[in-house]
């Protein structure tokens, strides 16, 4: 095997890990018991001071173009986006369907990947695609007809969500990008932390605008939201981000497929979320999706390595 495969199967590995932590993440905003923005502006505001720790005692602060500067800004606006449309959708529809919900992002990084980065999309990678797709349905299940306001309410805002959380993806990889072609130095961290500030602001502000109470009520609600903001942010996005500056966008957005299927199996631990054999065939059907759409991956990068 050359570097430039183990490189890509690290990078794969990565980024399957990051996923899944954040799959843990739906459960802690339950566990907080606090207003969804007030948690979601915690999460980012302790996330950016410790990324910008992170990066003075590693790197040290690294000059960005002004370019790379609006770059950051994407993500920062559309991860408070992301997160106000989210958490309200957890109390919807639980951790689990509302993650499920939020990773229809794989179908707007794929557009994206062809779009913006001129990706080639393969007939095996479509057709992992279709396969996760048709498992996540199969796990969904219900009429949708008969479903409550709210819930339907909640599967609309997981939906969009996943449009949002695209957007937020596709920032990070660009600002990356634009970092690099500057020949600036500044590491994912320093990237990952100025979006976490961002993020934290626009949530601060919307938060005022609906008269939410920011304070934890309690040292377990802080607990939470320390480990929300290290484990399930920090440590998980910088494995992502890493892993995402060598993966096409498309196969990106398949491997973060991993967190959903995280958050429904914590969704049926601890929630008794009630289950059906249609549902355990939409698990397996998804993870085959994957696999399948990894092994193109794989095959493609051997065959254009010099």
């Amino acid at each position: 095997m050359t570097a430039a495969a183990r490189a890509r199967e690290a990078a794969i590995a990565q980024l399957l890990v990051g996923a899944a932590i954040i799959g843990t993440n739906g459960l802690m905003v339950r566990l907080a018991g606090m207003p969804p923005t007030a948690v979601a502006f915690w999460r980012m505001l302790l996330a950016g001071l410790m990324l910008g720790a992170l990066v003075l005692a590693r790197h040290g602060w690294q000059p960005l173009s002004r370019r790379a500067w609006w770059w950051c800004a994407v993500p920062a606006l559309a991860f408070a986006i992301d997160l106000w449309l989210w958490h309200r959708s957890i109390l919807l529809v639980g951790p689990g369907l509302a993650t499920l919900l939020a990773n229809a992002q794989v179908f707007f990084m794929a557009l994206a990947g062809v779009l913006l980065f001129r990706e080639p999309l393969g007939l095996r990678f479509a057709c992992g695609v279709l396969l996760a797709f048709f498992g996540l349905w199969l796990m969904l299940g219900g009429d949708w007809a008969s479903l409550p306001a709210d819930y339907r309410w909640g599967v609309w805002l997981g939906l969009a969500t996943g449009l949002a959380y695209a957007v937020y993806n596709i920032g990070i990889k660009r600002s990356q990008g634009v970092a690099a072609a500057a020949k600036a130095r500044a590491p994912v961290e320093q990237v990952l932390c100025i979006a976490a500030f961002g993020s934290a602001l626009c949530l601060g502000l919307m938060g005022w605008a609906e008269g939410s109470a920011f304070t934890p009520p309690d040292l377990r609600a802080w607990g939470v939201l320390l480990v929300l903001a290290a484990v399930g942010h920090c440590l998980s996005w910088v494995l992502i981000s890493r892993a995402m500056v060598a993966l096409p966008v498309a196969l990106a957005g398949l491997l973060l497929l991993a967190q959903p299927i995280v958050a429904y199996l914590l969704d049926v631990a601890l929630f008794d979320l009630p289950t059906s054999p249609r549902q355990w065939l939409g698990l397996v059907v998804s993870l085959a999706g994957i696999f399948v759409a990894g092994m193109k991956s794989r095959s493609v990068t051997v065959a254009d390595e010099p």
